[in-house]
Parts: structure tokens; C-alpha cells; sequence
């Protein structure tokens, strides 16, 4: 579910913009709302699973979700859209660590949790399938009220149904949090709360920075302002981590390389994921003007291959190691957003099978990724790297739903077409960037998995 309420408002944003009068360069904030509460609060949502219970927050995660889908659903304003948006994020920031931490501590490291992992990837798959589809249904069908409020009975039952479906993963939570205490010497359980708002100030005005930078220009005065207040917001989380008593991240834990790299790539896909469906959506309408539906089921194909390659690449991984593997997949994608900057004015078939191999390789870097993060750490860790793996992709999400888009803007000149060619140039780089932080990764220390 918080996978699908990416690419299912994508898929309603020009239906959006046209019943609330929303100008074309804040459309993006339901987008980057969701994206900037998501990533800038997920480590504080993975250590507070961490202490406080895995499912409790997983629960109160879902319910907050729920909510906020259905304040955005009824709202008539396009202030109070983005509003529960953000709010839909900080919920989403709850659920998304817990998940993955209740997946990583209930499989031993090796094969189980690279397959556990997978899976965990295949789902995400189907929820970004489901959210192109069913958001082109829904927009063509109904409204576009309709993509938030589908959350509402889905969020409730699935908070109803996890004490109950969870309920093994109780004893384990318990031993951890004891874990987690021994660890950081204290029995008090303090969250970081300052360093939690810190370092969302600090991806806020990045974003900001970067959104407006193209429209007001680089020397304007917000972006030089947003941009150096983000730089302070930053020094003063790093301050901030080294002084609390129990941080949110221990600077121990950023000397270990598998969690830096499994990071970075992270940020990467990130960027190039979150830019190209908001890119391409609007591309498939506002240029070929392909309606929501069929512009859901053009993009649907790239989740399918993600959720194939979820399955199927664990096994993959054990026969070429992890870390070759992240260099396959991420040179896959950039070869697919290569072929993207020659996007036709007219006709959408080459579209259709360029996205399946970038679902190829989203998919396999998503995996490597998490799988390479997650080695090594502790139980008691593993809801702040779940926190750390999806910061990381939100933080590139957000700045990618708002650098793809305006660059598309900055070269237009009113031909949308070479503006989105710019665009997948853009998101090409950032593919070839990772494959270079991966082919280091196997040159520097050769870690074989099996699975």
C-alpha cells in the first residue's frame, strides 16, 4: 500500500491539478509532500520499532495512514491535499522500517532472508502494478478522490487483522528491544526527536532548493537561502548525533561499508524511480494524450518484470553474488533510460518494452541494495537500517519528483517531447552513478552470497 500511493497518484495528477486549479509547478508537492515526510522521518519510524516494538508501530503506522488517505480523499483544497499528504508520509515512515525489520530479524542471514527479501520486493512490485492500474481505473471511472480513499478499508483491515497475523513475531520484538537497550546503555528508551526534525528541515529545503532552482534560477535568494539552511540542518543532525545519548544513528555504524554503499545506491534508484513515473506519466497524457487507464497499463509492465526479478533474483544472486549483481541490474537500467532519450512524439510501443528492462533493473538494485545494507548489523539494528534503506530511496525519490520534472520544464520550450528526453538523460546519469558505486563495491571487497 505505500509502494501503490506513488504510482497511483501519479497516475491522477493532471485530473488533480485540473479540478483544484492547481498551477503546474505545485502539482508536484502531492508527490514530493509524501516523499518528504516519508524519508525524513523513517529513521526515527525504524528506531522507535526498534524500542518499542515492531508490530505496535507497524499497527499505529497503518491507522495514521488510513486517516490521513481519507482527509486527502475529501479534500477540496489543494493545501489541505498536500497537507494529508504529508501526513500519509509520516504514517508510511512508521510502516515501512517495521516491515522490513519484522522480515529481517525473523530470517538468518544468508539465502532465507535474501529470498525473504526478495519477496519482500515482488510485493512492492504488485503494489506499484496495482497503483498504475488501478489509478487508471479509478481516475477514468470515478474521481480522482477515488486513489486515496481505496486506502481507507485496506489500511483499517490490515491494522485489524496484525496483532493477530504478527502475533509470532511478538517474543522476538521483546528480545530485541533488550538488545537495542544493552547497545546504546540506557534503559529509558529517549528517541532522537530533535535529530529526527533536523534532518527533515534538511530534505525539505533540498528539495525546495532543487524544485525552484530551474524556475526562479540557481542565484535566486530562496535557493541559495533553502540551500544553506539545508547545509546547517545537516551539521547540526551530525552535532546533534554525537551528543544525544541514545541517536538515531550511531556514528559507528556509518564506518560500515556495506551499509554506505547499500545506501547510496538506495538514493540512487531513488532519484531515477521517483523522477521517471511522475516524467513519464505526464508524458503519455500530456503528449500522446493517452488517457489515465492506458497510460497505467503502458507503465504496469515494469512493475511485473520488479515483481519477477523479486522471485527470481535471489537465485540470480546466488550464482553471481550480490554486489554483481547490483552492477548487472544498474547498468540494465541506465542502457534503458538511454534508449528513453529518443522518446517518440508519436506512438508509445517502444515505451512499452524499455520500461520492463528498467523494472529489470530497479527491481534487482532494490534487492541488492537491502540485501548488501542489512548484512552484517545486529537484530537489534535492523528497524534503523530498514529506517537508513528507505530514507535513502525516499530522499532520492523526493529529489527526483521534483530535478526530473524540472529539467523536462527547462528544456521544453514548449516541445514537452525534448524536455522528457532530458529528463530520462537525467535519470541515465543517476543509473550510471550507481553502477560505478557497485562495480567499486566489487572490486574493493569480493563478498559472494548464496541463496
Amino acid at each position: 500500500m505505500v509502494v501503490l500511493d506513488f504510482s497511483i497518484v501519479n497516475v491522477a495528477l493532471p485530473s488533480v491539478e485540473t479540478e483544484l486549479r492547481m498551477p503546474a509547478d505545485a502539482v508536484q508537492w502531492v508527490v514530493t509532500g509524501y516523499a518528504i515526510s516519508f524519508g525524513g522521518l523513517l529513521i526515527l519510524g525504524g528506531r522507535a520499532a526498534d524500542l518499542f516494538g515492531r508490530r505496535r508501530m507497524f499497527v499505529a503506522g497503518l491507522i495514521a495512514f488510513s486517516l490521513a488517505s481519507l482527509a486527502g480523499g475529501l479534500a477540496t483544497d489543494p493545501v489541505l491535499l498536500i497537507a494529508a499528504r504529508v501526513v500519509q508520509g509520516a504514517g508510511a515512515a512508521i510502516v515501512a522500517p517495521a516491515a522490513l525489520s519484522l522480515i529481517t530479524t525473523g530470517f538468518p542471514e544468508g539465502p532465507e532472508r535474501t529470498r525473504a527479501i526478495g519477496l519482500y520486493g515482488a510485493v512492492s512490485s504488485v503494489g506499484f502494478v496495482a497503483g498504475q492500474v488501478l489509478g487508471g481505473v479509478l481516475v477514468q471511472f470515478t474521481s480522482w478522490r477515488a486513489v486515496f480513499l481505496v486506502n481507507v478499508p485496506v489500511g483499517l483491515a490490515a491494522a485489524a487483522l496484525s496483532p493477530s497475523v504478527l502475533g509470532a513475531a511478538k517474543t522476538r520484538a521483546a528480545k530485541t528491544r533488550a538488545a537495542t537497550t544493552r547497545i546504546a546503555g540506557a534503559g529509558s528508551h529517549r528517541l532522537d526527536v530533535r535529530g529526527a526534525l533536523l534532518i527533515t528541515v534538511a530534505v525539505t529545503l533540498v528539495v525546495l532548493a532543487v524544485s525552484q532552482g530551474v524556475v526562479l534560477g540557481w542565484s535566486s535568494p530562496l535557493v541559495i537561502a533553502s540551500a544553506m539552511v539545508a547545509v546547517a540542518a545537516v551539521a547540526g543532525f551530525a552535532r546533534a548525533e554525537t551528543r544525544h545519548p541514545e541517536p538515531l544513528i550511531r556514528p559507528s555504524l556509518l564506518h560500515r561499508r556495506g551499509l554506505r554503499d547499500g545506501t547510496t545506491l538506495a538514493f540512487l534508484l531513488g532519484l531515477w524511480n521517483g523522477g521517471e513515473m511522475l516524467v513519464l506519466s505526464l508524458y503519455l497524457q500530456q503528449v500522446l494524450h493517452e488517457s489515465p487507464l492506458l497510460t497505467g497499463l503502458i507503465i504496469a509492465p515494469q512493475g511485473i518484470v520488479g515483481f519477477m526479478m523479486g522471485v527470481t533474483g535471489p537465485r540470480l544472486a546466488g550464482r553471481m553474488g550480490v554486489k554483481r549483481l547490483l552492477v548487472l541490474t544498474a547498468a540494465a537500467t541506465a542502457t534503458g533510460f538511454g534508449v528513453l532519450t529518443r522518446l517518440p512524439a508519436t506512438g508509445w510501443s517502444p515505451v512499452l518494452f524499455v520500461v520492463m528492462l528498467i523494472g529489470f533493473g530497479t527491481a534487482g538494485t532494490a534487492l541488492g541494495s537491502t540485501v548488501l545494507a542489512s548484512r552484517g548489523m545486529p537484530d537489534a539494528d535492523q528497524g534503523l537500517v530498514g529506517g537508513m534503506i528507505n530514507t535513502s530511496r525516499q530522499i532520492g525519490a523526493a529529489v527526483g519528483a521534483a530535478l526530473l520534472p524540472a529539467v523536462a520544464e527547462s528544456v521544453s520550450h514548449g516541445d514537452g517531447v525534448s524536455g522528457d528526453r532530458a529528463a530520462m538523460l537525467a535519470a541515465a546519469v543517476a543509473a550510471l552513478a550507481a553502477t560505478a558505486v557497485a562495480w567499486r563495491a566489487v572490486r574493493t571487497v569480493p563478498v559472494r552470497a548464496t541463496a
